[in-house]
């Protein structure tokens, strides 16, 4: 047996035995031109700046979550 399949030499010829290369097998459900167009293009261009949340957005976050732990343990000592 020296076929790389290991198939035996009189049954070369059965269809059954046909074994396609890698380019076949890839191939076969590959669509005619494969290259799909870019989803996220890179590059410059104009670009808008980034947009921040104010300071006293900030610091009233920190006082409400302040005071929401304070009232909490004012009303279950």
């Amino acid at each position: 047996m020296a076929s790389t399949h290991g198939i035996d030499p009189r049954a070369f010829k059965d269809p059954r035995n046909h074994y396609p290369t890698d380019e076949e097998f890839y191939a076969s459900d590959r669509p005619a031109h494969p290259v799909l167009p870019e989803d996220r293009p890179r590059g410059g261009g104009p670009t808008a700046a980034v947009k921040h949340r104010g300071t006293w957005a900030t610091v009233a976050l920190v006082a409400g979550i302040v005071l929401l732990i304070l009232v909490g343990i004012a009303l279950f000592p």
